[in-house]
């Protein structure tokens, strides 16, 4: 059996032709990640497969146990893919083995559904108007003190606060975000070279991670 989830990086957007209509898809690079640990539930008290990214520098290099001993050195991320009861199973069987391309492992067909992870992009420092959409104040009649500012922020005249949760001025984008019910276009183990229908979130070169989804057209 095959893992239902796959890490990889966002390479960008372009479009493909299915039929005579022409799909906006992402493209994801699914290259380079290796099984670098297995974990059980006798002994870790969860079931997960842990893969790792190899640096560019050593692509050209056969995968070695001592590399382990060094994440950082030798992996450019490290993550872990979740392992339903069904999969925990076979966890010990040869498919799971330390060194594995993960590429062996995952099976996403054309047309099937995925739920894809990422960072969204950082904005920065961003006001209320471009954050939150708020109107601003008026901008006619001499009313340009207000023009871009958020308004009161409290509701009292005495021992007033400001309410947990308000919505004000500050960072922007780079939070965590799931985009669901995408399609996959495409899936080359190969070429390590994955389409998903639509934007996924994240600038280029940023960590998605792609998960079937359960059900009609899932697993």
């Amino acid at each position: 059996m095959a893992l239902t989830s796959l890490w990889g990086r966002k390479l960008g957007m372009t479009q493909v032709f299915d039929g005579d209509k022409v799909v906006p898809v992402t493209a994801i690079d699914t290259g380079k990640w290796f099984v670098t640990s297995v974990k059980t539930i006798e002994k870790d008290g969860y079931g997960a497969v842990q893969v790792g990214q190899v640096r560019k520098k050593y692509t050209n290099e056969t995968f070695s146990e001592s590399w382990l001993t060094e994440l950082r050195k030798y992996f450019l991320a490290v993550r872990e893919v979740r392992l339903d009861e069904k999969l925990n199973e076979i966890i010990g069987s040869e498919g799971f083995k330390i060194g594995i391309n993960v590429n062996n492992l995952v099976g996403f067909e054309p047309k099937a559904r995925v739920d894809l992870s990422g960072t969204s992009k950082g904005n920065g420092f961003a006001g209320v108007v471009k954050r939150h959409g708020f109107a601003g104040g008026r901008a006619s009649h001499g009313g340009k003190s207000t023009l871009r500012k958020p308004g009161a922020l409290s509701f009292m005249c005495k021992e007033g606060r400001v309410i947990k949760g308000k919505k004000m001025a500050g960072h922007m984008g780079a939070k965590a975000c799931t985009i669901k019910n995408l399609k996959v276009i495409s899936f080359d183990p190969e070429k390590s070279l994955m389409l998903v229908s639509g934007a996924v979130p994240g600038k280029a070169g940023s960590l998605v991670l792609v998960r079937k989804r359960k059900g009609k057209n899932g697993y």
